[in-house]
Formats: structure tokens, C-alpha cells, sequence
């Protein structure tokens, strides 16, 4: 499994050099709640609400064997997703079966995001940054357009 991020289709692309230890999207539903008076309570489902995911783990300033890309460097990550926030532009994040990117082919999950939290540090010696990024789902707006 290998997890990118990339911005406009595929212009910058970042391979996360070192997997979260575990991911999960939640996926939730906007529902009402009413009260009525011969019936109590009742719902009504609604629609979907956009989707979000947290990784969490750290960008190497070294060179471990266990790495699964080594095109940047610690801080050339951070610098890259900061500047990803001041252009604000939606990413893709790719979550691959394949150790290649692909938009087609067989993705556990390709998902247009926004950056929602970007939080990231040094916690020990290494010099390693660890980072939380969390990314919520983005839908591009079609509009109908209707005659006159």
C-alpha cells in the first residue's frame, strides 16, 4: 500500500515516505431528528456529509531502510504542503494498493481534499518531523445552466 498526495493533476506529487500506522475516513450521514405528536420521535435521512481523514506519522530527516519513497527531505514536506495551503487549491489524496500513481487504477481511495489541520514538530533526537494532517473531502460545485 503506498499513499500520495498531489495538486493539480498531478503537478507536485508527494509519495509519503513513511506509512500511518493506521488511517480511518469517517463517512457520516446528516439526519434530522423531529418530535411529532403521534408518533414521537422520527428521522429522516439526509445526505451524505463530506468525508475526513487524519494521518498521522513523520517526515524522515534521515535515510532509513524501511522508507517508502526518498525524494525529499524532513522540512522540503512541510515547506511543500504549507505552500499547497497558501495557494488554496484542492488535493488529491490516493490511497494505493499499487506502488505507482495512478488515477485509475486499483485505489483503496482517490479522494479530491481540502487541507483542514496541518500540525508538525520534532519530538525526539532525530531530527524526523512528525506531523498530523488532516484532510476532509472536497466536492467540485456543477452548476446546471439553464436558457433563457
Amino acid at each position: 500500500m503506498d499513499i500520495f498526495l498531489s495538486i493539480n493533476n498531478r503537478q507536485q506529487v508527494i509519495k509519503l515516505p513513511v506509512l500511518p500506522a493506521q488511517f480511518k475516513i469517517q463517512s457520516g450521514m446528516k439526519n434530522d431528528t423531529y418530535d411529532t405528536i403521534s408518533q414521537g420521535d422520527i428521522k429522516l435521512i439526509g445526505m451524505p456529509t463530506l468525508k475526513s481523514i487524519t494521518l498521522e506519522a513523520f517526515f524522515p530527516k534521515e535515510e532509513y531502510t524501511f522508507l517508502r519513497d526518498r525524494k525529499h527531505k524532513g522540512w522540503e514536506y512541510v515547506e511543500m504542503i504549507e505552500e499547497w495551503k497558501l495557494r488554496r487549491v484542492p488535493i488529491r489524496l490516493i490511497i494505493s494498493e499499487d506502488t505507482v500513481y495512478t488515477d485509475n487504477g486499483p485505489n483503496m481511495i482517490n479522494m479530491p481534499c481540502t487541507i483542514e489541520a496541518f500540525e508538525y514538530g520534532v519530538q525526539d533526537g532525530t531530527g524526523d518531523i512528525y506531523y498530523t494532517l488532516t484532510l476532509s473531502e472536497f466536492k467540485f460545485i456543477e452548476l446546471e445552466q439553464r436558457g433563457i
